[in-house]
């Protein structure tokens, strides 16, 4: 996928800014193939570019969350400019479930394993994500039975450092079939790069190293 696909997307000061866990996440919602017609949710939405993708491609309706004011307007901006209907919301996970159940869930998280307080809605809380990296996760796990309507489907992105069999074990744990669907190894971004001493000193990552694999995890709802 290259992004010349994406040209709608213009990212905002402040909004985390599409990259390779946001193509790979868009790969497998594409190769999934399960959004024409169904009720989409896409939290923590960033500049709105997996919302826009449900959306053309023929997803009833769209909603996204996010809890940065500003990614809101940004999401908000790009779906007017590609012509297609999102309703974009400021709001958390909590206020997503009270929105549900919704037929696709799409998310690409925060999962960087981070000492950094949770606080505030600034650019670090699209990635930063607590000591395991699994803040957001383990709510989306916890919330999946009321976000996701019976034979749904979700499609979650993780790092491998956000302990991606976790989320599956989880999933399984209430029921749900989950499995990754999409890997890619690539070279750490800016943030990993900033955060790899620390990540060594945490046993997290091997001395030198500066890759990691993203994972697609799909859930199915039977």
């Amino acid at each position: 996928m290259t992004q010349t696909r994406f040209a709608h997307i213009e990212v905002d000061d402040g909004v985390y800014a599409p990259q390779d866990d946001s193509w790979l996440l868009c790969d497998a919602l594409d190769k999934c193939d399960v959004v024409a017609g169904k009720r989409v949710l896409d939290i923590c939405t960033g500049s709105g570019i997996l919302a826009i993708e449900a959306a053309l491609k023929g997803a009833r309706e769209v909603v996204a969350y996010d809890i940065s004011p500003a990614a809101v307007a940004c999401a908000s901006s790009n779906a007017e400019r590609a012509g297609v209907d999102v309703d974009v919301r400021l709001g958390t996970l909590a206020d997503a479930r009270y929105a549900g159940p919704f037929d696709v869930v799409v998310s690409n998280p925060p999962y960087v394993p981070s000492d950094a307080p949770l606080e505030g809605t600034g650019p670090n809380r699209a990635w930063d994500a607590g000591a395991n990296g699994r803040v957001v996760l383990d709510q989306l796990c916890e919330l999946a039975p009321d976000l996701l309507a019976p034979g749904g489907t979700m499609l979650i992105v993780h790092s491998e450092f956000s302990d991606p069999p976790e989320t599956v074990r989880r999933m399984k744990e209430v029921g749900f079939t989950a499995r990754p669907i999409a890997t890619r190894t690539v070279d750490f971004g800016p943030v990993m790069a900033s955060y790899a001493e620390r990540l060594e000193a945490a046993g997290l990552l091997e001395p030198g190293r500066r890759e990691e694999e993203l994972v697609v995890i799909r859930v199915d709802r039977s």
